[in-house]
């Protein structure tokens, strides 16, 4: 099955992309793939000149590099060289400076109030101004995208809308950081990230979900790459245990890896990575 999808990956790439009204944004092919749409008819996109264009991320083959920084940061290296590090508090990648800083308000561990300068998008998980944050970003090969949930505030009740699982179309490969996962995703949720052949998954065990709920979702998201983040004091075997034997296990001695569309693993795969 996995194999077939990377198939299916592999053919989407070559297709043109459908046409956007201005202020749309460009459509996912993680999404397209998960929801099987073989018959979809994509035209190409000939903005005017007065219009702003809207263009999806030019296919750059090659390795996606992803090192593990620390706590939920994970930075991820497109082919192109887009330097991407998730739930950005300051503490954990910032050398060399990202060029793309994902956050989510949580704790004050997975952002920054005053990011450097230097780091030409930040984006926040959640919105300052009310509603849910709505990020459609093309940078170079890569296409970042979000989609909202709900978050837990200090009074004990839900805050709508403060977190984002951000994801990551690049090469191929359609990568997704869960954030400060909080609540458990509702069947539109999971219709909306789609497809995902690598998951960043945090595993604390309570101050996100408990791990029972973590492995139900990392179970039925069923990506390529699973890449634990935020343990905390969690054994990794308890994780690693409740996933079940349809996933295999790999330790690595090393905080970095590069992947591929072709290189991704035939089974489901838990890689845990140095300093997890």
């Amino acid at each position: 099955m996995l194999r077939l999808l990377a198939a299916v990956s592999l053919a989407l790439l070559s297709w043109p992309l459908p046409a956007l009204a201005q202020g749309e944004p460009p459509p996912s092919k993680c999404v397209a793939i998960a929801n099987a749409l073989p018959s979809a008819t994509y035209a190409s996109f000939s903005p005017s000149a007065t219009e702003t264009p809207i263009l999806a991320q030019t296919f750059v083959e090659g390795d996606v590099t992803i090192t593990y920084a620390g706590h939920s940061t994970y930075v991820i290296e497109t082919p192109a060289g887009v330097r991407i590090a998730t739930d950005f508090s300051g503490v954990y990648g910032y050398e060399p400076l990202p060029r793309v800083a994902t956050m989510n308000k949580a704790h004050r561990t997975h952002y920054s109030d005053h990011p450097d300068p230097g780091i030409e998008y930040v984006l926040r998980g959640w919105n300052p101004e009310g509603g849910p944050a709505q990020h459609a970003v093309v940078i170079d090969d890569v296409y970042i995208r979000n989609v909202t949930t709900d978050i837990r505030d200090w009074g004990g009740g839900l805050e709508r809308d403060g977190n984002s699982i951000f994801i990551f179309e690049v090469a191929g490969l359609c990568i997704g950081h869960l954030g400060h996962l909080h609540t458990k995703l509702s069947d539109a949720q999971f219709g909306q990230i789609g497809r995902l052949d690598i998951l960043m998954v945090p595993i604390d065990g309570g101050m996100t979900q408990s791990i029972s709920s973590m492995t139900e979702i990392t179970t039925r998201l069923y990506s390529s790459m699973i890449l634990p983040m935020h343990r905390h004091s969690t054994p990794i075997g308890q994780f690693t245990g409740m996933m079940g034997e349809g996933f295999a296990v790999e330790f690595r001695p090393s905080r970095s890896l590069k992947v591929s569309l072709k290189t991704l693993p035939a089974r489901p795969t838990i890689v845990v990575l140095d300093g997890v």
